[in-house]
């Protein structure tokens, strides 16, 4: 069920299943030709493979399928329905259960038609404020839930059983040498572009003066597919919200034309509404907002676009990496126990890269007020939690703020996936399973509201499984965010890119705007959220604090109340669309 675009077509074969899917299945010629010779095609398309996948290996046709995807397959035989999610959950697949019926959909409004009420689930609004996303099946709607990335699931005679078929598990392979380990990395890159680079129509690419995204449109220039069109969003109104200077280095280098749009407050108030509905739930961080806008620029010409996503994750991109690690060895040099776990810099060899941290010095103060002699695990919560600017706005005795701690750390300390001292791999693990999932959310709505569809090459699941073998010391050697990565492909990316220590990802002035031009906006969004569940009205009427440029904490009030007005307060509308 889609409320704003055509819904999706089900395909049906000669044996009576029918097939509902969403996605991209990127080796679909090569199973096509394994499938042929038991099973006659009528079609070229995607969709016709995955039914015939299923009728050779059922539950397993999963494992043989490279790309994103989320589908139903109704078993005509066996009478039962098989869902599934791809193994890194890049597109979504909703699910509610009411009377004895179950709804699935790609988007959540396309369910709250079914629901008795739409309520919000107290759980998982605590998972929100702590790090702004979900970590589970639960969703921000009470009783609407999500299959999980890695997970199939089987309905037949109103038993459901949720099984996981694929997850990233850290089995590292501590012979690895640097060489080996670019070299590997060379030959999966290519493999997995050479697949997301098939397609009928040409290929965009977003470039944003990263690393991961200058490296995908660099790769995807080679091919005759690429569309030579290649696009970044900046804000000029205040200094520092600009990296256009970087992307423009990347276009300049493969002799392209950099699209670069300039978006400011009023893009925000025209398009921040749009925003919300498009995401069904607010997650992350006001990166959505750019996001959107540059996908509708980008939909104008195109219908596929690259994206620079997971590289992150995968390969140690993010300065808390830096700060951890710092904390890390300090602790460990005073204790004298480097050899007692995977400790993989120095107080010495970390000190050259320090100066990354120049503008994280407020994060760094908040993260070592209690102390470096934690376990990781307490300093890595309090690291991400991003309810301490909240404060007494939110009525915390509401809210099992314990559970979500809890969740955290079964995660974070999961030895099934990931060794007990590998403090490094158990930071990178958290975020691609947890924080990796609201980017995605992110890159899939803000896209596929302007009709785009975005692929992310990095998350082919055999360059994640690599991934999960490299030791923490060729990753991060000595603190260097991304050194394999850097080191792999040092001779195609320019040195400014490779070297620059002011990453920042999409940054949006947001709260200089609310400080200035949009203050009465602000004023009004803080006057009406402690109206809300969960709030405290006088506090949140009385509360303005902007801690720092880059706080979430505006962010959060403004995505809250836009999607209780959004959803909850239009409960009337979303009943009146069951007939």
């Amino acid at each position: 069920i889609d409320l704003d675009k055509k819904a999706h077509q089900p395909m049906h074969d000669a044996f009576g299943n029918t097939l509902i899917y969403n996605g991209e299945i990127y080796n679909h010629l090569e199973l096509k030709q394994r499938l042929q010779s038991q099973w006659h095609f009528k079609t070229n398309s995607d969709s016709e493979v995955i039914l015939a996948a299923y009728r050779q290996w059922g539950d397993d046709c999963v494992r043989h399928l490279r790309g994103m995807f989320a589908f139903i397959i109704w078993d005509n035989k066996k009478e039962k329905l098989f869902c599934a999610r791809d193994r890194v959950g890049i597109k979504p697949l909703y699910y509610v259960k009411q009377q004895n019926c179950l709804y699935f959909a790609s988007e959540i409004k396309a369910l709250l038609p079914f629901l008795e009420n739409i309520e919000t689930d107290d759980k998982a609004f605590g998972e929100y404020l702590v790090f702004q996303t979900t970590i589970g099946i639960q969703t921000l709607f009470k009783h609407v839930y999500q299959l999980e990335s890695g997970h199939i699931m089987h309905i037949n005679h109103q038993q459901i059983a949720i099984q996981k078929y694929w997850d990233m598990v850290y089995k590292i392979d501590y012979n690895m040498q640097l060489h080996d380990a670019v070299e590997q990395l060379k030959s999966l890159m290519k493999n997995t572009m050479s697949l997301h680079m098939r397609s009928d129509v040409p290929i965009a690419s977003y470039v944003s003066g990263g690393i991961d995204s200058s490296l995908v449109a660099i790769l995807a220039n080679d091919y005759d597919s690429c569309s030579q069109q290649y696009y970044h969003g900046r804000f000029l109104q205040y200094s520092g919200f600009d990296e256009s200077h970087y992307a423009q280095k990347i276009c300049d280098q493969i002799n392209s034309v950099l699209n670069i749009e300039n978006y400011n407050h009023n893009d925000f108030i025209q398009n921040i509404e749009k925003v919300i509905y498009f995401l069904d739930t607010p997650v992350a961080g006001p990166g959505a907002l750019p996001q959107y806008m540059i996908s509708q620029t980008v939909s104008q010409d195109n219908k596929v676009v690259l994206g620079g996503q997971g590289g992150d994750e995968m390969f140690g991109g993010y300065a808390r990496y830096v700060r951890a690690s710092f904390a890390q060895c300090i602790k460990a040099s005073l204790n004298d126990n480097y050899k007692n776990g995977n400790f993989i810099v120095t107080i010495e060899s970390i000190i050259p890269n320090l100066n990354m941290l120049k503008e994280y010095q407020p994060l760094i103060k908040e993260f070592w007020k209690e102390g470096v002699f934690e376990n990781l695990d307490e300093r890595y919560f309090r690291l991400i939690n991003r309810s301490n600017d909240i404060g007494d706005d939110v009525d915390w005795q509401q809210l099992d703020i314990a559970s979500v701690k809890e969740k955290f750390k079964t995660i974070f300390n999961n030895h099934d996936n990931v060794e007990h001292n590998s403090y490094f791999d158990k930071m990178t693990h958290f975020d691609f399973k947890c924080q990796l999932p609201a980017l995605l959310h992110i890159e899939d709505r803000m896209s596929m509201a302007h009709g785009l569809e975005s692929r992310v090459p990095f998350l082919d699941h055999e360059l994640i499984e690599f991934s999960a073998t490299i030791p923490a010391n060729i990753k991060f050697q000595h603190g260097r965010m991304k050194h394999l990565l850097k080191n792999a492909y040092k001779d195609l990316l320019p040195d400014d890119i490779i070297n620059r220590r002011d990453k920042m990802g999409f940054p949006v002035p947001l709260n200089l705007w609310l400080k200035n031009e949009l203050k009465d906006f602000y004023a009004d969004i803080m006057s009406t959220i402690g109206k809300r569940p969960y709030f405290n009205s006088e506090n949140t009427r009385k509360s303005f604090t902007l801690n720092s440029n880059y706080s979430r904490k505006s962010w959060a009030m403004i995505s809250l109340e836009l999607w209780y007005r959004q959803f909850h307060d239009k409960q009337a509308y979303y009943k009146s669309l069951v007939k």
